[in-house]
């Protein structure tokens, strides 16, 4: 088994729609700049609000994906 190092970063993601579509978003978009995902784990959810309603849906994410030097 070789060594691997992993990055993690985080991101936001945001629908008006749902959480698990906020989530979605966040690695859907950051799949078209970074390789080799590897785990997505949601660490906080929270909801935007406007004038006594809910306007978004927003979900913190971390990404780890392989660290690759060249």
């Amino acid at each position: 088994m070789s060594n691997s190092v992993y990055k993690v970063i985080e991101l936001v993601g945001t629908s008006p729609t749902s959480w698990e579509e906020a989530a979605k978003n966040a690695v859907e978009t950051a799949s078209k700049s970074l390789k080799d995902l590897r785990v997505a784990e949601i660490s906080k959810l929270d909801m935007k609000v406007e004038d006594g309603r809910v306007t978004a849906y927003r979900a913190r994410v971390n990404l780890s994906f392989k660290y690759v030097t060249e």
